[in-house]
């Protein structure tokens, strides 16, 4: 897939202040820290577009970004961020799981892991609640320029021995470096092979 144009549409925290939802949509979730921004601006080819709607502070927002004109490509908020209070990620979740359980037109949601890191709680945690939500999802491993092949590919067998011990078989995986350019095909040929099932 090609990538002529990707446009800021609107920042909200209301499913229901999101754009009509008529054409395909993904959404970019994954802990504080784990590249999405970078992952997200290496996709579209624009260095600066996953900062267009960033907010300093604490705000909390769904992020709609316009690609070719024809489907929507959502940046949503971090989450595992320690400094934020529990009251903070309280609103997080509800507003997360509100999107992502009532956004009709969200074909597959990409999950951020950092692929330096061993597998953690909060995401194997919201792996499953996906699973058990019957929520379709890609695993992005992100940062794979910052090891070596051989660590890199220890590290992505370890994490699928983790996910073997509650999962029948293994979710569909990508692994990405955003300042390589690496898993970029992968990514938008997946979004331009699932857009054709939209309807």
């Amino acid at each position: 897939m090609k990538i002529n144009t990707a446009e800021f549409i609107i920042s909200n925290t209301e499913v229901q202040k999101c754009p009509p939802s008529n054409k395909p949509e993904y959404a970019f979730i994954g802990r504080s820290n784990v590249g999405k921004s970078s992952l997200i601006n290496m996709l579209t080819g624009r260095k600066k577009l996953a900062k267009i709607s960033s907010t300093p502070g604490k705000t909390i927002l769904i992020n709609h970004f316009l690609v070719n004109k024809e489907w929507y490509l959502v940046d949503l908020p971090g989450y595992g961020f320690a400094k934020r209070s529990k009251s903070e990620r309280q609103k997080w979740e509800k507003m997360i799981n509100k999107y992502i359980l009532n956004r009709t037109n969200m074909l597959t949601l990409f999950l951020l892991i950092d692929s330096r890191l061993s597998p953690q709680k909060i995401d194997l945690e919201f792996i499953d609640w996906l699973g058990i939500s019957n929520i379709p999802f890609v695993i992005v491993f992100t940062k794979a320029d910052k090891l070596k092949l051989a660590q890199l590919s220890n590290n992505i067998e370890n994490y699928k021995k983790k996910l073997l011990e509650t999962w029948d078989e293994i979710p569909t995986l990508i692994i990405t470096s955003s300042s390589a350019a690496q898993g970029r095909e992968e990514v938008l040929d997946y979004i331009e092979t699932t857009n054709k099932v939209f309807s």
